[in-house]
């Protein structure tokens, strides 16, 4: 068959965050992306996560802050791969990008919103 061309190439959405040099390296100074993704729950219930913030900041205090800015509950939790990462009950994910560029913890260009 003449005129196919090339096979395809498939494309992974997630192989930016399986990098070694992002995980753990942080958003400040080092140019690391910050990955904001939502997860379906149970029905209409969904929980926001920020994965990839730098180690210098409080993440405590960055989720007392979010959760008085968008009256929302969240918490911190340790995950085994990512370290730890921030979720924020609903969808914040444009919140919770405008809040860290105001902020200036990450510029716009290190954030990568997923989900829907």
């Amino acid at each position: 068959m003449a005129g196919v061309g090339p096979p395809m190439k498939l494309f992974d959405e997630f192989a930016d965050a399986k990098t070694e040099g992002e995980v753990g390296a942080g958003a400040s100074g080092v140019g690391g992306i910050v990955h904001i993704r939502i997860q379906q729950r149970n029905g209409r219930k969904t929980l926001t996560t920020v994965q990839g913030l730098s180690d210098d900041y409080d993440k405590k205090r960055i989720v007392r802050a979010l959760k008085k800015q968008f009256a929302c509950n969240g918490t911190v939790v340790d995950h085994a791969e990512y370290g730890e990462v921030i979720q924020l009950q609903g969808d914040q994910r444009n919140h919770v990008c405008q809040f860290l560029t105001t902020v200036g913890l990450v510029k716009d260009e290190q954030l990568k919103v997923h989900g829907f």
